[in-house]
């Protein structure tokens, strides 16, 4: 974990950039801590639904964590509070780490940080898709499956929707951009995906001008 000298830059600006160095900086040492006690993932995903499902339902903790005001002791009572018999040793563990820093208000900054890495560790490149329409879950699987296999990469998915993407599918795989002519199988997905949006569009035009 970080040592107690970065205290000395809790109370100094830092910048989006700063700011995901050092989030980085505790993703690697949580993740570290986690992989020796074997339970990597499931710490991520402790974290994960903490910072992403609990504290948004729970404002008062959200404020606690994030306030430079409340006293470690104060964080560490609602972390206890919160999350002691419900989460892994390791998990409770890292967020004690992070509330005697004062970097609990980043801690959806470091789940994201710890999940960037977990990939990078796991061979897995990172891989936007935005499609005209929503797809299914075997939808989902064959397009990732289609690209992984014409890029020659694992890939992480995340999916997006845009009615007014060109070609019906648009992916990006970190600072790179591929439409749908990557590969035969997402070249003809990709029109189908379009069609399905323009009828889509007319269907709810149609709808809308019925008396």
């Amino acid at each position: 974990m970080p040592s107690s000298g970065d205290q000395n830059t809790a109370d100094k600006p830092v910048t989006d950039i700063g700011v995901q160095r050092l989030a980085r900086v505790y993703a690697q040492a949580i993740l570290d801590a986690a992989g020796n006690a074997g339970c990597r993932d499931e710490v991520l995903d402790e974290l994960r639904a903490l910072a992403t499902e609990v504290l948004p339902k729970v404002p008062a903790a959200a404020m606690v964590f994030a306030s430079p005001r409340v006293s470690v002791e104060e964080k560490g009572a609602m972390i206890d509070k919160i999350c002691a018999g419900r989460v892994r040793p390791t998990t409770l563990h890292a967020l004690h780490v992070l509330a005697r820093h004062d970097r609990l208000g980043l801690l959806a900054d470091v789940v994201a940080a710890a999940g960037h890495l977990a990939d990078e560790r796991d061979g897995l490149k990172r891989a936007e898709f935005t499609t005209a329409v929503p797809l299914d879950a075997a939808e989902r699987e064959q397009v990732v499956a289609d690209t992984a296999k014409a890029l020659g990469l694992r890939l992480a998915p995340t999916f997006t929707v845009n009615p007014d993407v060109l070609g019906g599918l648009v992916v990006r795989v970190e600072d790179t951009v591929y439409d749908h002519s990557v590969a035969t199988g997402l070249q003809r997905l990709g029109h189908s995906l379009k069609q399905r949006s323009i009828h889509e569009i007319q269907y709810r035009r149609d709808r809308l001008g019925t008396p």
